[in-house]
């Protein structure tokens, strides 16, 4: 073999340089590699000769590839590089604690402690104590005032233990995300070729040299040029921003780029560059993603000031406008995932951030609002509540007992007022829901790793919650609902119908030899069948596995198509017309020896039976095909085959004699047509059998499941009723693509939103649909208003064209195993089983989220509003909480970061399924938890002012109320504290449940995380009465006081039942809360301007909102000043728009004309209320519908909207270079500017041509 000589060189070449070894330098590929087009073909030439030359250069073989040995591969890693991008390095643990620190109420608790500790040492002499007032007095032992420094310290070291907890949590989280990454690059592997054997391996494992095999739907990992190729066309917009796609053949253009997407054809290509050095790592080294710094404010600062001047320059250079867009295009050149590291997680980031946002996931949003709201309300409480500890003492002090300040007494009465304050800080840490983002991350962050076991490598955190509000799912019909194991089962040869598959002897010779000649050359090289992996089981399907059913079929009979591919290697095949979505069809043709061209085809059977004109008869001789008998074979053969569920496909060729010449390839209309028919096989799928379950519960849940598939309608239709999604009796529809379009489309061919509402609640299945058509479903239904809710849609997909509806939709699943690169990267989640019933798993674990946010919030406002009353009533009664400041972070501690860890972790139940989806405006905190807040809330309040005002009597023990400065830990508030922390405990139980169900112990031990907090929490709290002494103000209880507090607390879950016996529907007055941002409240710029920030400041929010209305009503009161001044110097609006030309050329020429500039801003306005129709039918754009196609999200990203000042549309209408002609962009800014302002602004379909000029200025601005 080839590679033997091979390896005798290399190992006879041992130099100490790499780059002699190898006949040429990595800079010199690297300079190959930038060229395009012509210039590289030349520069091949010169340098190298040819690919062959390449090829003998980098010592490999275009048909065996590399030999594969180790020591080879080892030098050509050290010579070129490996294939990957070092990771950017992961924040230190420090770091972590550092960030942790910059919470704004940890400094204030800092800074006061530390306060409190300076003025704990200061001793003022004894008898000038006595002349500063009661209160700082009588303190019964020199020992006991000593330990002022206590509490000071006690606060420190419980904020340091926030912070670590803190820290540690982040960073578990960013570990877990660096192993989640690193899986889904672990699974991303290529195909290569190695001692001429065809093998996958990882894609980080791929070297300069190698010889890789790259067909529909790769993710190239590095660059190459190309050695062989059919048909090949590539998507290069993530690195040009050019969203045509390069055809690539060897002649033109053999240039291959990592991160570019193959979206037809196949080829084989040798690798040239690598990891950093392919034009993606060179990219990535360009954007610093190896620095650490990119996380840092300046940064941020910086890209702000930079999109600052853009914004300025934006209005003088329409063409770098233009320049950006097409970038922006495709989340520019961060659209690659890298090829493999674990700078995927970083990737991951910037490239969300790049695209267009999704929304900002729904229960986020509404938790940063609940948070601003409590965290507000408990900044007024701790406010107060210092404010009354100060006036009471003042007045207490100097009116009372009517002393004066001395100079003496001052560092005593600022330890009082250090000692409200941090009273005051207490209350505000303990009402600030800290541990809210907490509990969402610990839940997305388990749900992930749990879903990981149930088939779901979640790629978006987000898209994990999206999911438990999924209305709708629309799903393909291979592989997910069925096997995606084909099989051939029926055939109809030489006027036949075969309801088996034949005999060999009862097919005529040369059909059998035609049938099977066509099927070995025309299914792609890289689809074959493999020997089963264990005795006794089926054969493997390698590829496509459409053609792997008519290669089996060829076993079948008999007959080996390996055979024939040896005799016609891949090379010699003359031209290849590879699969796509708009021909159905794929076609080879083969050079004869006699210099005539014979052409198979093969592909869906209507559409492939309309271009036959000849068929072959019983004796296997060709007879003419009439209009007549295609009808009789549909009806006879195709469709009974159909409504079996079978997929039809119908398999032809055709001549072209050598006398005639060649043919025009590049016809493809006149080479696809006067076939001649073969057969038409029909194809069975099975049905996984675990679906129609699956769909069942969905349809339960109240998810509506439509079918979206490329086969037939009646194949469609088959599948649908036995997977359940129709059922006898139904008045739903099925449709076809071509149908919908008509339905969907008005006169002058725009989709109108209106005649989708039409359709879409009643279709289930969508059949032979193209991509555009999935995309345009997705959208419909999304956009839809009809339903009470938005719905939320879910989408699966596999192929590279399904990458536009896996983008649209909320949540885009896709296929693992028979998944293409471009589909995984556009998706969300990825199956790896591709197995439907895994879809409703994630639902469940989606829900689940959901209601343990919500359980968890239950438990943390009831601990909130108890401990913030009993702070501030205390401490305004007594003068002194209740509840001292490291008692408070204790409970701070236990119900922020362990509750939101018990409770963010429980299981998912089947039950989940039982109800409907909450809907996207779904409150957070529904009547029946409020109900369930207050109610907790009352009684442990009862309690706790029954133990603080009486409890000395009922224990009878010493009073603890008005105790001195720095007096010791009393006995009767350690049972305030300890009834107290009990309460939360079994109140922690309680909040297990939200709907109002009575048995709240139901599979706690399935939670064992839950039980060990629990437990846990409790033997600390017995640790820290008994032993915790001064520093936690407690003293040790005697076992009966034990029992009594445990006794109180054990009753809250009595508590419970009688609470959950009210019904919720009898208690109108209570309030849902924590509604989210609903989408229509915020003015779309703002959500354009939002999509800088990660976060949305709510109070920033309302004063920009009030900004903007500013400046729009300046904006309209001025438009309309103008619309008079235009009316009064006397033209009518035809007028204006008559002068339109020659005011352009005025305005060029002659600056001070003064009335110009209003009739043009008056046909500014006119035009720019048009063009928000037009805009989306700008003439780059063909169709409406291809625009959405190329930018999926029709948002335009990069410009920002641009909210008109008054002088700026002065500037602007005066400014002399600015020719008033309909460009694309520059000067017509009101187009611009409304592709912002309604990002799913009117649809094209539906001009609502306003009545009067007026109103139509009226609506423009």
């Amino acid at each position: 073999m080839a590679n033997n000589s091979y390896s005798g060189v290399k190992n006879s070449l041992v130099e100490a340089n790499h780059d002699a070894e190898f006949g040429c330098t990595l800079k010199e590929l690297r300079s190959l590699m930038e060229l395009r087009g012509a210039e590289a073909i030349s520069k091949l030439g010169e340098s190298y000769g040819d690919t062959q030359g390449l090829c003998n250069r980098l010592k490999t073989s275009p048909a065996d590839g590399l030999s594969g040995q180790p020591a080879d591969l080892e030098k050509r890693k050290t010579a070129f590089g490996e294939n990957l991008i070092p990771p950017k390095k992961p924040k230190t643990f420090l770091q972590l604690v550092w960030e942790a620190l910059q919470d704004v109420t940890l400094i204030i608790l800092e800074v006061a402690a530390i306060v409190s500790l300076g003025l704990s040492f200061y001793r003022p002499p004894e008898a000038e104590r006595e002349n500063c007032g009661k209160a700082a007095g009588g303190v019964e032992d020199e020992h006991e005032s000593e330990a002022g420094w206590i509490e000071g310290a006690a606060i420190l070291l419980s904020v340091i233990c926030v912070v670590l907890v803190t820290a540690f949590n982040d960073w578990s989280k960013e570990k877990q995300f660096r192993g989640l990454q690193s899986r889904i690059e672990q699974e991303q592997k290529f195909t290569v070729v190695r001692g001429g054997q065809v093998i996958q391996i990882p894609v980080a494992e791929i070297v300069v040299g190698d010889v890789a095999q790259i067909k529909y739907g790769d993710l190239l990992p590095a660059d190459g040029v190309l050695i062989q190729g059919n048909d090949l066309k590539i998507d290069e917009s993530s690195l040009t921003g050019e969203s045509d796609h390069v055809k690539k053949t060897q002649e033109k253009d053999p240039m291959l780029l990592s991160g570019t997407h193959v979206m037809e054809g196949s080829g084989k290509m040798v690798v040239t560059a690598v990891g950093v050095n392919s034009q993606t790592g060179i990219i990535f080294t360009l954007l610093g993603v190896n620095e650490d710094d990119d996380e840092d404010e300046d940064e941020k600062k910086k890209e702000k000031e930079e999109k600052k001047k853009q914004r300025k320059s934006k209005k003088q250079d329409g063409s770098l406008e233009n320049r950006k867009k097409a970038k922006a295009h495709d989340g520019a050149a961060m659209e690659m995932q890298p090829l493999n590291s674990d700078e995927g997680a970083d990737a991951e980031e910037k490239k969300k951030s790049n695209l267009p946002k999704k929304e900002k996931s729904v229960l986020q949003g509404k938790l940063t609002k609940l948070a601003v709201q409590i965290g507000k309300a408990g900044l007024v409480m701790s406010a107060i509540t210092v404010i009354i500890l100060v006036v009471l003492f003042v007045v207490d002090t100097f009116w009372i007992q009517n002393l004066s300040w001395v100079k003496e007494c001052t560092p005593i009465y600022i330890q009082f007022f250090v000692k409200f304050f941090i009273i005051g800080v207490t209350v505000l840490v303990v009402a600030v829901p800290e541990g809210l983002p907490l509990a969402v991350t610990i839940s997305l962050a388990y749900s992930v790793k749990k879903m990981m076991k149930d088939n779901n490598l979640v790629r978006h955190l987000d898209a994990c919650e999206t999911m438990g509000n999924a209305t709708a799912i629309c799903s393909d019909k291979t592989g997910t609902l069925t096997m995606n194991r084909m099989t051939v089962v029926q055939a109809y040869i030489a006027e036949k119908h075969y309801k088996k598959v034949p005999e060999a002897e009862n097919i005529p010779s040369n059909a059998l030899e035609l049938l099977i000649l066509g099927i070995a050359v025309n299914c792609a090289y890289t689809s074959k069948i493999m020997s089963p992996e264990k005795e006794g089981g089926l054969p493997r399907q390698v590829g496509n596995k459409t053609e792997c059913a008519l290669l089996g079929f060829c076993n079948d009979l008999k007959r080996d198509y390996q055979t024939i591919r040896n005799e016609i290697p891949e090379e010699k095949l003359y031209k290849v017309y590879t699969f796509n979505s708009v021909r159905k069809s794929m076609s080879t043709v083969l050079k004869m020896a006699d210099g005539s061209f014979r052409m198979f085809s093969k592909g869906a059977s209507e559409i492939l039976l309309k271009k036959c004109y000849k068929i072959l008869t019983a004796n296997g001789e060709p007879k003419v095909f009439r209009p007549r008998d295609r009808d009789d074979v549909v009806k006879k053969v195709i469709e009974p085959m159909a409504s079996e569920g079978l997929r039809t496909i119908c398999l032809g060729y055709r001549d072209f004699p050598a006398t005639e010449g060649e043919p025009d390839w590049d016809n493809e209309n006149d080479i696809l047509s006067g076939l001649t028919c073969i057969s038409v096989v029909g194809i069975e799928d099975p049905v996984r059998p675990e679906v129609p379950d699956a769909i069942k519960k969905c349809q339960r849940a109240g998810i509506t499941v439509r079918m979206v598939t490329g086969d037939n309608i009646n194949t469609a239709r088959a599948i649908a009723t036995k997977c359940g999604i129709l059922l006898p009796g139904d008045d739903f529809i099925c449709l076809e693509g071509k149908e919908f379009n008509r339905r969907i489309r008005n006169e002058k061919g725009e989709i109108e939103q209106e005649r989708i509402d039409k359709i879409w609640p009643k279709l289930r299945v969508l059949a032979r649909s193209s991509p555009t058509d999935k995309h345009t479903l997705v959208k419909g239904i999304i956009d839809s208003t009809v339903a009470e809710q938005r719905q939320v849609v879910a989408v699966t997909g596999d192929g590279t064209n399904d990458g536009p509806a896996l983008k649209k939709a909320d949540v885009g699943f896709a296929m693992g195993i028979a998944g293409t690169d471009v589909a995984k990267e556009a998706s969300d989640i990825i199956l790896t089983d591709d197995n439907f019933s895994s879809i409703v798993k994630a639902v469940m674990w989606g829900r689940n989220v959901y209601d343990s946010i919500s359980k968890f919030l239950q438990f943390q406002l009831t601990v909130n509003v108890v401990a913030v009353i009993v702070a501030f009533t205390g401490a305004c009664i007594t003068q002194d909480s209740p509840l001292k400041a490291v008692q408070m972070l204790w409970v701070n501690l236990i119900m922020d970061t362990f509750a939101s860890l018990a409770l963010a972790t429980e299981p998912p139940t089947e039950s989940l399924l039982l109800r409907r989806p909450y809907g996207r405006n779904k409150p957070l905190i529904s009547r029946t938890m409020m109900k369930n807040i207050l109610g907790h809330g009352v009684y442990q309040l009862i309690i706790i002012f029954s133990l603080l005002f009486a409890g000395e009597q009922l224990f009878d023990i010493d009073n603890g109320r008005n105790a001195p400065l720095n007096a010791p830990p009393s006995e009767h508030y350690t049972i305030v504290f300890n009834t107290f922390v009990l309460m939360q405990l079994f109140n922690e139980i309680n909040a297990r449940k939200i709907h109002g169900e009575r048995n709240v112990f139901e599979g706690i031990f399935n939670n064992l995380i839950f039980c060990s907090i629990v437990f846990g929490t409790f033997v600390i709290q017995i640790v820290i009465v008994q032993f915790g002494g001064k520093p936690f103000s407690c003293v040790a209880l005697t076992i009966d006081q034990w029992l009594w507090c445990t006794f109180f607390g054990f009753s809250s879950l009595l508590w419970g039942q009688v609470i959950s016996s009210i019904p919720t529907s009898r208690l109108k007055f209570l309030k849902t809360a924590g509604h989210g941002t609903q989408k229509e409240e915020i003015p779309d710029e703002e959500l354009d301007e939002l999509d800088d920030m990660e976060e949305i400041d709510h109070a920033e929010r309302e004063l920009r909102r009030g900004q903007i209305l500013w400046f729009r009503g300046l904006n309209r009161i001025q438009t309309q000043m103008d619309v008079v001044s235009a009316f009064q110097s006397g033209t009518s609006f035809q007028g204006a728009l008559r002068r339109q030309a020659s005011n352009s050329s005025q305005q060029q020429h002659d600056v001070t004309n003064v009335s110009s500039p209003t009739h043009i801003r008056v046909v500014k306005a006119f035009r720019s209320s048009i063009s928000l129709y037009e805009g989306l039918e700008k003439p780059e754009s063909r169709t409406s519908i291809h625009n959405f196609m190329t930018h999926p999200e029709f948002r335009i990203e990069d410009s920002e909207p641009h909210i008109p000042l008054i002088d700026d549309t002065d500037a602007e209408d005066d400014a002399p270079t600015t020719p008033v002609s309909p460009s694309p962009n520059m000067n017509n800014n009101a187009v611009e500017s409304s592709n912002h302002l309604l990002p799913e602004g009117p649809k094209p379909g539906t001009p609502s041509a306003p009545g009067s000029p007026l109103h139509s200025l009226e609506t423009s601005l």
